[in-house]
């Protein structure tokens, strides 16, 4: 089997089946380049991140069955546990406005930070301050 970008061959995701899939199931990778409204992998994932480490996160990353994006996860842990979020500003895979509402609705404590989805990458110091009031809240 080989690779497929999509029936329109204009797709950001690269699908791929791979062994020992479910019927119908293939991997998806998000594509460095830019395609059509998609901003690349460095402009819509990694946005804010120096292109250099773009690369590295490119190369590194490991692909999502696109199964999972369907699978129920079970029941939420936030209705019973004390949550926090991270919000990035500037996200382009997430709207930002989407990441707050699912956060509301947790009853998360909100961090909003001017960063794309990876501010594990480019704002540490945020990710590190809202980690560390977590688990001084909960200790």
């Amino acid at each position: 089997m080989r690779p497929t970008s999509g029936p329109t061959g204009r797709r950001a995701r690269l699908l791929v089946p791979y062994p020992g899939a479910p019927a119908g199931d293939v991997d998806a990778y998000l594509k460095w380049d830019a395609n059509g409204s998609y901003q690349g992998f460095q402009g819509c994932f990694a946005n804010g991140a120096p292109t250099a480490q773009a690369r590295l996160l490119a190369a590194g990353r490991r692909a999502f069955a696109v199964s999972a994006r369907s699978e129920p996860s079970g029941a939420p842990a936030w209705r019973s546990l004390p949550s926090w979020a991270v919000v990035g500003t500037t996200d382009h895979g997430i709207v930002p406005a989407e990441q707050l509402g699912m956060a509301r609705r947790a009853g998360a404590h909100v961090a909003e930070v001017k960063a794309g989805l990876l501010s594990l990458v480019t704002r540490p110091d945020v990710v590190t301050r809202v980690i560390r009031e977590a688990a001084g809240s909960v200790g």
